[in-house]
């Protein structure tokens, strides 16, 4: 786990709910499907940058680390966009740890 001081238990209930909930989920249960949305990239990680998301039984890291790879100005029409930028993006810098999520998400050519 990180030394970082969190504002709150990376595993308690507003985190990775008692590390019943992983990476992606930490990350959509934040928001509201039906209030939220369209959401700004930059909004939301100026809400929840310095949040704790467990990624894995031994990595905690901060919503900030995810979202500095997507542009502020980025503006997610629903819920399924943000789930595939948010996807795309962990899995491009290295923070999505689901084996063979790769087989599941690229378009084969």
């Amino acid at each position: 786990m990180s030394s970082q001081n969190w504002p709150h238990d990376p595993d308690g209930e507003q985190g990775s709910e008692g590390r019943r909930k992983y990476g992606h989920a930490v990350f959509v249960k934040k928001v509201d499907e039906e209030e939220d949305f369209p959401l700004r990239a930059g909004d939301y990680r100026e809400e929840f940058g310095d949040h704790p998301v467990r990624l894995d039984a031994d990595t905690v890291i901060a919503v900030e680390d995810v979202f500095q790879h997507i542009d502020d100005d980025t503006e997610f029409a629903d819920i399924v966009a943000f789930h595939k930028a948010l996807g795309e993006t962990m899995r491009d810098n290295d923070y999505w740890t689901y084996e063979g999520a790769d087989a599941f998400t690229r378009t084969r050519g």
